[in-house]
């Protein structure tokens, strides 16, 4: 019964070998919940800022947390340039005060209308987009053109992940020539995202990451050999963040690293970051002494990575036997100390698709929840 008190933690308690994770009143929380712990956010956040030596260099994608909440902490901090995956996103930037945000998904369909549309309403942010296809290009072109506005556009590279981007070379550069002669559009730069390079060995990543990167940069001085402008460059998410912030000719957009999951915590450890978002679940069911049933099916933890999903503090080593959509059912000896009702807590696998699941978040301090955030960014439209 020790392992079972432990882990339903149900009372305020001062010893001081209390987990760091432990909430008080867990009879107020309703499950399945996500939990985010302000301290090891903070912890976090300064740790991005000091990899990238500062915030001058720092556009972080809100596509991990998607809560206008956490903007509004990272522009207090300093930083001020934002990367997103969608025109929600974008708007939730912008009503935050973000002066700067680029979208880093091509806008299709509807997209180019949508994003020149968000540059009318809120002229104070300078919006951007990545193009990789001439026809974007010039819708892009044509709906800031009937808007009156002005975007950045940032050519998308592919330099190894194969998933998006145009390769450097001769169709590139005709293609970001084009970006620089069109109408209502100005060269933003280029856009890198090197995700393919996921080596667990730093100095191997660092090798990998580099290689990778040398067309780029071959690719960059032709541009500017040609006459045309360069801006910036925004590379990398979270695995290269540090390898790209050793430089100083390159925007970081990190993202995982705000909240950390198991994935990226097991794969980079060397990464100084903590996790700060759990997943919160009860004990709905026991058919056995050795199994349990819990609350948090694929409706409330990611279910793209593979099993197991949800790593439980105290249920270690636990054996999946299923996850469907509003259950999780788990085999291991530790089962046999708990209860019907008893509240687990665990990091999920993958923490971006997790926050999506949730409209909004627990804040906890020093035990207490102290505010609930909304998830502002879940659904694919706010008002534009």
């Amino acid at each position: 019964m020790e392992l079972a008190q432990d882990l339903r933690t149900a009372a305020p308690t001062s010893a001081p070998d209390r987990p760091w994770y432990a909430i008080d009143h867990l009879e107020q929380i309703a499950t399945p919940a996500l939990a985010v712990y302000l301290d090891r956010v903070e912890h976090n956040l300064q740790q991005m800022i000091k990899i990238a030596s500062g915030t001058s260099r720092l556009r972080p994608h809100v596509k991990t947390h998607k809560m206008a909440a956490l903007v509004h902490r990272q522009l207090a901090a300093g930083i001020t340039r934002f990367k997103c995956a969608t025109i929600a996103e974008a708007e939730m930037c912008a009503r935050c005060g973000a002066s700067d945000v680029l979208l880093a998904h091509q806008p299709v369909g509807p997209g180019p209308t949508r994003l020149a549309r968000l540059a009318q309403l809120y002229p104070r942010t300078a919006f951007a987009a990545i193009v990789d296809d001439e026809s974007v290009l010039r819708a892009l072109s044509a709906a800031c053109a009937a808007a009156g506005v002005s975007l950045d556009v940032y050519l998308d590279l592919d330099n190894g992940m194969h998933r998006t981007g145009i390769p450097p070379g001769p169709q590139a550069l005709a293609l970001y020539r084009l970006i620089c002669q069109l109408p209502h559009l100005d060269p933003g730069g280029l856009h890198v995202y090197d995700g393919h390079i996921r080596d667990s060995d730093p100095l191997e990543r660092t090798a990998h990451a580099e290689a990778d990167f040398a067309p780029v940069l071959e690719f960059r001085a032709e541009l500017e050999a040609a006459g045309l402008p360069v801006p910036r460059v925004v590379a990398g998410g979270t695995p290269t963040f540090p390898i790209h912030a050793r430089h100083r000719d390159r925007e970081c957009s990190p993202g995982t690293c705000i909240f950390w999951d198991m994935g990226y915590g097991t794969r980079f450890a060397e990464l100084p970051f903590l996790h700060a978002a759990l997943v919160l679940s009860r004990v709905i069911s026991k058919p056995s002494d050795h199994r349990v049933c819990l609350d948090a099916g694929y409706k409330a933890v990611a279910a793209d990575p593979p099993l197991p999903r949800l790593h439980l503090f105290g249920l270690e080593g636990a054996q999946v036997l299923v996850h469907n959509e509003e259950h999780l059912a788990l085999e291991c000896p530790q089962a046999a100390g708990l209860r019907v009702g008893d509240l687990l807590y665990g990091v999920p696998q993958h923490i971006c698709p997790t926050c999506a699941l949730h409209r909004e978040v627990l804040v906890v301090e020093k035990g207490a929840v102290v505010d609930r955030w909304e998830v502002t960014a879940r659904d694919r439209c706010l008002t534009v």
